[in-house]
């Protein structure tokens, strides 16, 4: 899955390129730098791979998601419509702008189910939020016309989905704005940086000011700058940008041994009648980072995850596999309001309505649900084998099953 299992002479390359100048910030340094610019050519390179008119390197997904929210004056008491199941980031996002995490069930594309976005719309509503989880996209055509019909803002997390596409567009470039992380085990990876992209000139600007101080960079140098807004330091750096800028050209290779990988796998679980997968709007805009997979009962399925992790095979079950970063099951922190400075009144209000709230639809998508990371450099014979390892775990916890019944 991670760009990093294919780091190679590229990467290194452009890192190199950025350290024989010495200047690792993206800003200034006209002279010294030698015409490097990797952060302006990481950016012209998002929007001509994604088609968008405009990106914005960030340091990270979660300072994308929060610069977009700011750029699109979201702000204190407008409630934010987000999934069950996504990553912590996604409401750290929400909270840091005074806003209103509106927490609503997912259904088996594992992303937002729509009919449920539509019962959680209130006069506060001001954006909706689908986070495109493991490679795939939420049911876009719905949430843009719900979107549509109440005036709300659409923010795309495609932090996960990088590469992948709905209806021949690029995720992330179909809402107001949408962002990628970069972080690590991402598809692309800078090991750390984001970007949000977007179709509005307006955005992109308030987005450009928002992440170096709120410098609007049309002075001659940043000192000269003028300063319409408040901003914060959310720039990416140059070396950072490098990595990115060898990994963006290697996308296609990269998307190509996903695709091949995780089909080989799937046609290996299908054989499986107990075994369903995952609902997908746009089957041919799967991202394929992920295979995700059902068995029938939670039960059934935390026997298998025990019986593959026996064997030593990774099983990821985010419902209750010890894992408090992307199921609301365990995030206490946010249910709590444990937070180190004071959240505003509305949100703790929210939050202490979300300790209480039934996600019981949600928990039976989750707790049946399996995601197998696909690793780029898995070869058919590994594939196989992994394969048939699975298929022997489920038969054997399916005829254990039986024998109980």
């Amino acid at each position: 899955m991670p760009g990093f299992e294919l780091f190679g002479e590229e990467e290194k390359k452009q890192v190199n390129e950025v350290l024989e100048t010495g200047i690792l910030m993206r800003y200034g340094f006209d002279g010294a730098r030698k015409g490097i610019w990797k952060a302006k050519e990481l950016e012209t390179a998002i929007t001509q791979t994604f088609g968008c008119k405009y990106a914005q390197l960030t340091s990270s997904g979660t300072a994308a998601l929060t610069t977009a929210m700011a750029a699109l004056s979201i702000g204190v008491g407008d409630e934010v419509i987000m999934p069950t199941f996504t990553f912590v980031a996604s409401f750290e996002a929400v909270l840091s702008v005074g806003a209103i995490p509106v927490l609503v069930d997912v259904d088996e594309t594992l992303t937002l189910n729509p009919a449920a976005v539509e019962a959680a719309i209130t006069p506060a509503t001001k954006c909706v939020m689908p986070v495109h989880m493991c490679g795939s996209m939420a049911d876009l055509d719905a949430l843009k016309e719900i979107c549509k019909k109440h005036h709300l803002i659409l923010l795309e997390d495609a932090c996960q989905s990088i590469g992948g596409t709905y209806k021949g567009k690029a995720l992330g470039t179909i809402g107001d704005a949408g962002t990628f992380s970069f972080d690590f085990v991402k598809t692309i990876t800078c090991a750390e940086g984001g970007v949000v992209m977007t179709n509005s000139e307006s955005t992109y600007e308030k987005c450009d000011g928002y992440t170096d101080h709120g410098h609007d960079h049309k002075g001659v140098d940043r000192g000269a700058d003028e300063h319409p807004f408040l901003g914060y330091n959310f720039r990416i750096s140059e070396l950072h940008a490098a990595v990115g800028l060898a990994q963006i050209k290697k996308l296609p290779q990269f998307l190509a041994i996903q695709r091949s990988n995780h089909a080989q796998l799937k046609s290996i679980l299908e054989k499986v009648p107990a075994v369903s997968f995952r609902s997908i709007p746009d089957p041919s805009g799967d991202s394929c980072t992920f295979l995700s997979w059902f068995l029938p009962t939670e039960n059934i399925t935390r026997a298998v995850v025990a019986e593959m992790k026996a064997q030593g095979i990774l099983a990821g079950n985010f419902y209750w596999f010890d894992n408090n970063w992307h199921y609301i099951r365990k995030w206490y922190h946010l249910k709590n309001g444990v937070a180190l400075n004071a959240l505003n009144t509305a949100q703790q209000v929210a939050l202490q309505k979300i300790q209480s709230q039934n996600f019981a639809a949600s928990d039976a998508v989750m707790s049946r649900c399996i995601s197998t990371s696909i690793s780029l450099l898995w070869t058919p014979e590994q594939i196989a084998e992994k394969g048939a390892k699975m298929v022997a775990a489920i038969e054997k916890v399916l005829q254990q099953q039986a024998v109980h019944a």
